[in-house]
């Protein structure tokens, strides 16, 4: 088959460019990736193997080999492993056809500094450009196992790629970096130097637990028969935490997540008797990108007696806990195990809770020692953490344990609902919460006036999660989690039962307007009364205590899920000037059509005062508009 000619995507282009002009201060990451490829490919022969013994494939000295030629400028970098085809070549190297391609490029744009740019190169699973870096020409040569014709890639990184089919291709991946000229300013970028290769390996791959082995050197076609093997291959795991340091734990970590930060947390569990297995994991220190999409890659690495099985083993952790990424060796387990098989395996189940009470152990204690830490924590993982609350009620005690919440209190702090139950007032008999789209929102909100007012303190929930889990949990400690938005309100001071009972005098006072607004907002709202609960503002809208919040509505039906509308309660400050002048003015004119406007115009206020959208908002306007031009 002739090679042909392919252009590369116009994204494609765009990194690659970036690549061939990196300016990124750590160029020896491209080694890291194409071992770290290398390792998967190896990972999935052996796999494959256990799992179809007709594969015709050699399995008995699974390898890679790193290969110099110092007069040619060239660095290979082969495996014995799985390989590619043909059409896999095209697919997953030739065209970068992924969705994380523009989000890369997206975020390389944003970052801060060159460090921050180079880590997003394996995150992406852009690993094999970073080849760019190095190479004027990258040659990638490969046979999947099992296929007797292999392919040839290849690409100077300047628009196109050439493909052919080709024949006596060994099993497996080789790629070949013409490396850049050499720059005699600058040893320390000298990839043809073999104690620059050492050093590489053993700083990020020294837990590969492949071989990685340096062939002898070629120089005027010499070879040195004996190759030198550069890594350790233990595996980390299975180590006592005080054998292996925190630079090696790091590295595994990068590995595995394709995360350029360190984690923000080393959790490890050796687990003995009927059932034994062994885990790594790790709290990252920032939140993945694409954490709440429907597409994102969760679960963590599963071995059995030290042969990799999946990237990806979902039923080892719930997916409140999908952030957490690390390794777990199981000692019984089959190798031939699926997918299917895992989701009905009691040992699976019994590993799922032991590791999920560790994590949420290792919080607890790190909530404890380390404030600093957890607040960051908190912050990049605890609206999915949440989740745990509406879906796990076994762990919910633990999970309310390690919850935190902004409060009216709590500046920028957060606090757990026992440092709030504890520093409540002993006549106060609820936790009072008030959920919102935002902070900023929350705090202009009207309900808020009488807790104010009153220095009662009151949670800040803003993740749309939060609209779910108060309802699941319903209390904590005795006392009742109560919206500040939903039902009556009486908060019980000696002076408020004084404005409550005047208030009571003044019902006889409102009742006909409290009535005729009901009448012409009949299609929005279920009830007009008087508020308790409003200092400041003129009105506000509140729930039945047992109904569904809008947002919770929204939620809903975003998924699919019809729900009612159900209609709310309009609540009127007394002791407003412009709730007072329209009572007057309902007793007084016969004519009520433009009071009519007024209740309208009250009631959208409402609506706008909560970070709601009027149901007309063009007629909202003009309506405001027409009474503004009248105090001119």
């Amino acid at each position: 088959m002739p090679t042909e000619t392919f252009e590369f995507q116009v994204e494609a282009r765009q990194l690659l460019q970036l690549m061939i002009h990196s300016v990124y201060s750590n160029k020896d990451v491209f080694l890291r990736e194409l071992i770290s490829n290398a390792s998967d490919a190896l990972d999935k022969l052996r796999l494959a193997k256990l799992r179809d013994d007709s594969l015709d494939a050699d399995v008995s000295d699974l390898h890679i080999e790193l290969e110099v030629d110092k007069d040619a400028r060239t660095l290979a970098v082969r495996d014995n492993g799985i390989g590619m085809s043909y059409d896999e070549v095209g697919e997953l190297i030739g065209t970068i056809a992924n969705s994380g391609t523009a989000e890369f490029l997206r975020e390389l744009k944003e970052a801060k500094d060159s460090a921050n740019a180079e880590g997003l190169i394996g995150q992406f699973g852009v690993g094999f450009y970073s080849a760019f870096m190095v190479a004027d020409e990258v040659t990638l040569v490969t046979r999947r196992a099992g296929e007797q014709q292999g392919t040839r890639w290849q690409s100077r990184g300047e628009g196109t790629y050439t493909l052919e089919k080709v024949d006596d291709v060994p099993q497996g991946t080789s790629v070949i970096l013409h490396l850049k000229p050499a720059d005699p300013d600058n040893q320390l970028h000298d990839y043809t130097s073999v104690w620059k290769l050492k050093e590489i390996v053993k700083r990020y791959s020294d837990f590969i637990t492949w071989p990685i082995r340096l062939v002898g050197e070629k120089r005027d076609g010499d070879k040195d028969a004996e190759p030198e093997t550069l890594n350790s291959m233990k595996a980390l795991w299975a180590r006592s935490r005080d054998e292996v340091s925190d630079e090696e734990y790091h590295e595994l970590y990068k590995h595995i997540s394709h995360d350029w930060r360190d984690p923000l947390e080393i959790i490890q569990l050796q687990a003995e008797g009927t059932f034994e297995y062994q885990a790594l994991l790790f709290l990252p220190s920032h939140a993945p990108h694409d954490l709440f999409t429907q597409n994102f890659k969760r679960g963590v690495q599963l071995y059995v007696k030290r042969v990799f099985i999946m990237d990806d083993c979902e039923e080892l952790l719930p997916p409140y806990l999908r952030f957490v990424k690390g390794v777990v060796d199981a000692q019984d387990l089959s190798l031939n195990v699926s997918r299917e098989i895992l989701q009905q395996d009691r040992h699976i189940r019994m590993m799922q809770r032991r590791l999920t009470k560790k994590v949420l152990s290792s919080v607890k204690s790190m909530m404890a020692k380390d404030p600093e830490k957890y607040a960051t924590f908190w912050r990049e993982f605890g609206a999915v953490l949440k989740e745990g609350l509406v879906v796990d009620p076994d762990n919910r005690d633990a999970l309310l344990a390690v919850c935190s919440f902004a409060t009216t209190r709590s500046g920028d702090e957060t606090v757990t609902l026992k440092q709030y139950v504890e520093r409540m007032p002993d006549d106060q008999k609820d936790i009072y919460y008030v959920t919102g789209e935002s902070r900023q929102t929350i705090d202009n909100s009207p309900h808020m006036e009488a807790f104010r007012e009153r220095g009662i303190e009151v949670l800040l929930l803003t993740d749309p999660v939060d609209e779910v889990w108060v309802d699941a949990v319903g209390e904590f400690e005795g006392k009742r989690l109560r919206s500040i938005a939903k039902g009556e309100i009486d908060l019980g001071s000696e002076d408020d039962e004084k404005k409550d009972s005047e208030r009571e005098k003044r019902a006889e006072e409102y009742e006909g307007l409290l009535g005729w607004m009901r009448e012409q907002l009949d299609e929005d709202i279920k009830e007009v009364r008087l508020s308790s609960r409003l200092t400041v503002s003129p009105a506000c809208l509140v729930a039945d205590a047992d109904d569904l919040t809008p947002a919770l509505e929204s939620m809903y039906r975003a998924m699919g899920q019809e729900v009612p509308h159900t209609k709310r309660i309009l609540e009127l400050n007394p002791d407003h000037e412009l709730v007072k002048g329209l009572n007057r003015a309902f007793k007084e004119r016969e004519d009520k059509a433009e009071l009519a406007e007024t209740a309208e115009l009250l009631h959208a206020l409402a609506v706008v005062a909560e970070g709601g959208r009027p149901k007309d908002p063009g007629r909202f306007v003009k309506l405001a508009a027409e009474r503004l031009q009248r105090t001119l």
